[in-house]
């Protein structure tokens, strides 16, 4: 573990993990004043950004200046615990899809990042509504999309695959869940190990948030809880790609998904980082850069390579 992963994972747990760890602190999270979430002047700098309105919500949209408008997709759902409005740390990462180059002779990206609505005001049935809204309509265009996202994005990435159905002609070329938040009632025995490891996070205030973004349903519905999703369910899914770090409450549920698709025939690749902390690969260490690295290879990947 490096000392500049050792130093953020201090901070967190100073500014942060009180905040989790206390039961008072859920409605607290769901109370708080939503920040702005247009995209950066510096991301406007460096790339193409265009904007458009879906079922009523923004949708931004980001390439390279050299990428056509109708290149292959990733659609990015960005973490923040469903309360979290998306920061700074997010658009880097899209940033860096987006600047990627294409495979072999292929073009680049287009990153489509949907500003799905947050807890207390939104819930889950709204945010699949958008971003099936925003996902049957790249895939009617007939271009390759690749879901990714962190944190409850990560989770919702999921259920929107497995909400969402099938594609046409394999069009959905994969998923990237970091520290995915698969399991709204976070009930995995696992966590009990981890939980006191992780300078971040913490249950206690998460509960209350959980219930509020579930809304009508019930946490064990798969549109809020995924990885109870059933076998038939998770065997339709595309290659998934998974990135956790050791001390981090997701980790268990990540493990339990790894194992239910493979078992369901779902190409999978689980990679763990020893000593990081939640979503590491949007952090700025040592180890989370050389996982942005690898991430970002797989999502351009994943897009053009013909489809199985």
């Amino acid at each position: 573990m490096s000392w500049q992963m050792r130093a953020v994972g201090t901070l967190m747990r100073v500014t942060r993990r009180r905040r989790f760890a206390d039961p008072d602190g859920g409605p607290a999270l769901l109370s708080r004043p939503k920040g702005p979430s247009q995209p950066p002047s510096s991301l406007r700098r460096t790339c193409v950004v265009e904007t458009d309105v879906v079922e009523g919500y923004d949708v931004h949209r980001v390439r390279a200046p050299g990428t056509p408008p109708g290149a292959p997709a990733v659609v990015y759902l960005h973490g923040g615990a469903y309360v979290g409005e998306i920061v700074r740390q997010h658009w880097s990462l899209v940033a860096d899809l987006a600047a990627a180059p294409g495979a072999g002779a292929g073009p680049g990206v287009e990153v489509v990042v949907p500003i799905y609505g947050l807890a207390p005001e939104h819930h889950a049935e709204d945010a699949l509504r958008l971003t099936g809204a925003v996902l049957a309509g790249l895939l009617a265009e007939g271009r390759p999309v690749h879901l990714a996202g962190d944190s409850a994005g990560a989770g919702l990435a999921l259920a929107l695959a497995l909400h969402h159905g099938p594609a046409p002609a394999g069009l959905l070329r994969g998923l990237t869940l970091v520290a995915p938040w698969l399991d709204l009632r976070m009930g995995n025995p696992g966590i009990e190990a981890v939980e006191p490891h992780d300078p971040w996070l913490a249950r206690p205030a998460l509960h209350a948030v959980a219930r509020s973004w579930a809304g009508v349903l019930p946490l064990t519905d798969p549109r809020v809880s995924p990885v109870l999703a059933t076998d038939e369910a998770l065997a339709a899914l595309p290659p998934v790609g998974l990135w956790v770090g050791t001390r981090d409450i997701t980790l268990p549920d990540t493990r339990l998904l790894a194992e239910r698709l493979r078992d369901a025939g779902v190409p999978v690749e689980l990679h763990e980082e020893a000593g990081a902390i939640h979503v590491h690969p949007l952090l700025p260490v040592p180890e989370g850069r050389a996982a942005r690295r690898v991430l970002v290879r797989h999502v351009v990947e994943s897009l053009a390579c013909a489809p199985a």
